[in-house]
């Protein structure tokens, strides 16, 4: 029997520390659907041309690969073509995870992916498991994992979905704003009690 469980969370969170134990104390399958998305934009993929076609071919590389660099600093500055290529990329990782699913006959399997919520994943998870973790704890982390000031930090938090937000739509929440014990406990009771 298949277990399909979501992961999602705010930047810095700790989404993953839950999928490593998850990976290495439970069996779990991750896909994680950055990696998806990055494979489907690689030449010959089904995002590479779309992308070449919307964006120009001047996001090509000499190699023929795409110009990620080039890419994103584009889109990031503008919303309508951020769109765009949300457009393009998120419907092709959600059918590629959802081929990658079928190719699994059981066990569990886990998908983290920062849009969990906002793309509906919960048409394919049997259960949205959100990760908390308090802002100042997640802003420390950034900073000491990313190097990224508290500005840049904060900004990203603050153009991501809130706690209520989160937790409204996600069936568990796991709290990783103690002791990696803590974490563990929580993992523990929900795979056991559902």
């Amino acid at each position: 029997m298949k277990r399909i469980i979501g992961v999602t969370g705010g930047l810095g969170a700790g989404k993953s520390t839950v999928l490593s134990i998850l990976k290495e104390e439970y069996g779990a399958r991750v896909i994680l659907a950055d990696e998806v998305g990055r494979s489907l934009m690689e030449p010959g993929q089904s995002c590479y041309e779309e992308i070449i076609r919307t964006f120009g071919e001047d996001m090509r590389n000499e190699d023929g690969s795409l110009n990620r660099e080039k890419l994103g600093s584009e889109v990031f500055q503008n919303a309508k073509e951020l769109s765009a290529l949300n457009r393009i990329i998120h419907p092709a990782v959600k059918q590629k995870i959802r081929e990658e699913i079928l190719k699994l006959d059981e066990g569990l399997i886990v998908i983290e992916a920062a849009l969990l919520v906002e793309d509906h994943y919960d048409e394919i998870c049997d259960e949205l498991w959100y990760v908390y973790a308090p802002t100042q704890e997640r802003v420390k982390r950034l900073y000491e994992n990313r190097g990224y000031s508290e500005v840049k930090s904060y900004s990203i938090i603050h153009n991501q979905l809130s706690v209520t937000e989160f937790k409204k739509a996600c069936d568990y929440l796991i709290d990783n704003g103690g002791s990696l014990e803590h974490v563990r406990e929580q993992i523990a009771a929900r795979l056991h009690a559902v």
